[in-house]
């Protein structure tokens, strides 16, 4: 990943994204009890807040250091019992290698990479999740380039949820959640269309 394009756009915007945590990390964490969470791509953190403030200790890891300045700094306004459960790392998730077996739940929410940067991304992030612990991925559906929706018509970038399940070992998982789940959102002429974002849940078994 690309550092200097990153921090050049966190610093076109002084929020970048929403400030609110990504709906299917809320939908599918929700219920889970709280232990170590690894956030892939953090970004301004609101994920990694929102973990943190349901007791969870978080590793939220991004390539951009003004991202993650911004995500320091939302958390510190979250108060020093949210703050001081998050650990902010920068690194490149393409070149680093997260511990095996160390995270009760590790989300990666819309990291759209080229396939076999994707694949290796997502063999290395599932390895890191303990036994009995969660993995949750969460990207645009390839049907999205169908939309009106500003999506770059780049058919690697995109991927299924089978795509993802596809990469994890047999009779190490068991898959949870697996669909193309639809939302509601405006495009760039204010019209409502329809979207779907990939979502694959599996809990680890051994």
């Amino acid at each position: 990943m690309d550092e200097a394009f990153w921090d050049g756009r966190y610093n076109s915007s002084s929020a970048l994204w929403s400030g609110r945590p990504n709906i299917h990390l809320v939908a599918e964490a929700a219920g889970l009890v709280p232990g170590a969470a690894l956030d892939v791509g953090c970004g301004e953190g609101a994920d990694a807040i929102w973990l943190a403030e349901r007791g969870w200790r978080v590793t939220a890891v991004d390539v951009s250091t003004v991202a993650l300045e911004r995500a320091a700094a939302h958390a510190a306004t979250a108060g020093d019992e949210v703050s001081r459960r998050i650990n902010w790392l920068h690194a490149d998730v393409i070149d680093w290698v997260p511990a095996a077996e160390s995270y009760d739940l590790v989300s990666a929410q819309f990291m759209h990479l080229p396939s076999a940067q994707r694949e290796l991304l997502h063999r290395r992030i599932a390895e890191s999740v303990a036994p009995g612990g969660t993995l949750l991925v969460v990207g645009h559906h390839p049907s999205d380039m169908q939309t009106t929706m500003p999506r770059p018509q780049m058919p690697e970038l995109f991927f299924a949820p089978a795509d993802v399940a596809a990469l994890l070992g047999p009779g190490e998982w068991v898959t949870l959640v697996e669909k193309a789940r639809p939302r509601l959102a405006s495009d760039p002429d204010g019209r409502t269309v329809t979207i779907h974002d990939a979502v694959l849940r599996a809990q680890r078994t051994g």
